[in-house]
């Protein structure tokens, strides 16, 4: 191993274990905010309309460690789309727990992304960045746009979730975090669908912005 190399390796592991020294510190000052009640959120909004309210099956929800689950179906009044939203919030991410990545949890339950962006969604609350997927089940097709939110910011990279950990930590002394998921099934073509689900998660994200500990989310 040449000596720049070595430097390198000694400097990374160095790093790596400050960091951890870092987190667990700011994990001992942590002071989570208080539950969020998210039964509050409306059984119609827009056209959409709720049709089902799903609890998450137990095994699924030990699996998840959230510590505020929600699972509804909606129905479009107008346009007869069918539409879920998911709700997984987590009071800290101390310990692990923290959001599973649609990116990974849709294909683990066999569906098959056909598309995916990060777009920007115009809503109430302000502009916020969120994923959009096209993706296909054996005969099913469905358009997907989730983000990360918490008291200060909504992120589309899983990566800047992660990230975003520490600073919030030091500066807040909370590290709580949401992860919102809606799909909407096919109804039409895909640009048609793709349209139906950012119109639905525009009219989501103030509703959920205004659940959120700490009030809307600072821009």
């Amino acid at each position: 191993m040449s000596a720049p190399h070595s430097r390198w390796m000694i400097a990374a592991a160095a790093l790596l274990a400050a960091q951890t020294m870092f987190v667990h510190w700011a994990e001992a000052r942590e002071r989570p905010p208080a539950v969020p009640d998210f039964s509050t959120l409306p059984p119609r909004m827009g056209d959409w309309i709720q049709t089902i309210d799903s609890p998450v099956e137990p095994e699924v929800a030990r699996e998840l460690r959230a510590d505020r689950l929600v699972n509804r179906m909606y129905g479009n009044a107008s346009t007869g789309a069918a539409g879920n939203v998911f709700l997984a919030w987590f009071q800290s991410q101390r310990g692990g727990a923290q959001p599973h990545s649609p990116k990974v949890c849709l294909p683990g339950s066999g569906w098959i992304t056909e598309a995916s962006a990060q777009v920007t969604l115009a809503t109430a609350a302000g502009a916020i960045p969120v994923n959009r997927m096209i993706v296909a089940h054996q005969l099913e097709r469905a358009v997907v746009v989730y983000w990360y939110q918490n008291s200060r910011r909504v992120m589309a990279s899983e990566w800047a979730a992660k990230m975003w950990v520490v600073a919030d930590s030091l500066r807040d002394r909370r590290s709580d975090i949401g992860l919102v998921r809606v799909i909407v099934w096919k109804n039409g073509s895909d640009q048609a669908t793709e349209a139906q689900a950012e119109s639905f998660a525009s009219i989501i994200y103030p509703e959920l912005a205004g659940l959120a500990p700490g009030g809307l989310i600072e821009h």
